[in-house]
């Protein structure tokens, strides 16, 4: 791996304080394997509500907060519920405000599946798909991965199972390895490619 670590922003699709999407991520953030530095996004539910008009300069200041650390990012991680067959309003809502800014235009990203089976929460992660695909950031598959964390299994907000801790830290190697294997990727050229 590259001499410096790479700095992947984690994204919890949930609100829910007992969520084990984010424990997962809290999990992620404060046991990285070497080579990662991984920040927790924690302003969901502090954005507005998208609307395109209010998508211009200055940006409303939550908005600018969470485009700035997606593009101080190498990559990015989700993990998220599936609510009502469908992503939670609130992180579409996060979304929706990307599409406008440049930063996540070739951004590695990567999902992690951490309900109990892997067929649940599919809807979710196909409409993430769909979305990640329209703003043109780099899906990276090889870190797309079901971690099943079991509710009985987080303790004081933090995932307790060596199996999934061990999951999650080959997720984190594997879009590390791939975000900083592209560290001389210009996202301006490819646009104008």
């Amino acid at each position: 791996m590259a001499s410096r670590p790479a700095r992947i922003l984690l994204v919890s699709g949930s609100t829910r304080g007992a969520s084990t999407n984010t424990a997962l991520l809290r999990t992620a953030r404060d046991a990285p394997p070497a080579g990662v530095d991984a920040e927790l996004y924690d302003g969901l539910t502090g954005l507005p509500h998208f609307n395109p008009d209010d998508d211009v300069e200055p940006l409303p200041p939550a908005v600018a907060d969470v485009r700035a650390r997606i593009a101080a990012a190498d990559a990015v991680l989700f993990c998220t519920p599936e609510y009502a067959g469908a992503l939670p309003g609130s992180f579409k809502n996060l979304l929706d405000w990307t599409v406008g800014g440049p930063e996540m235009y070739g951004k590695p990203v990567a999902w992690v599946n951490a309900s109990s089976s892997p067929t649940r929460a599919a809807k979710a992660h196909e409409s993430l798909e769909t979305v990640l695909r329209t703003i043109h950031a780099d899906i990276v598959p090889d870190a797309c991965r079901h971690v099943p964390v079991s509710r009985s299994r987080v303790a004081d907000g933090l995932v307790a199972d060596p199996g999934a801790r061990a999951g999650i830290a080959a997720v984190l190697r594997a879009l590390a390895s791939y975000a900083l294997a592209r560290t001389d990727w210009d996202p301006a050229s490819a646009r104008s490619a």
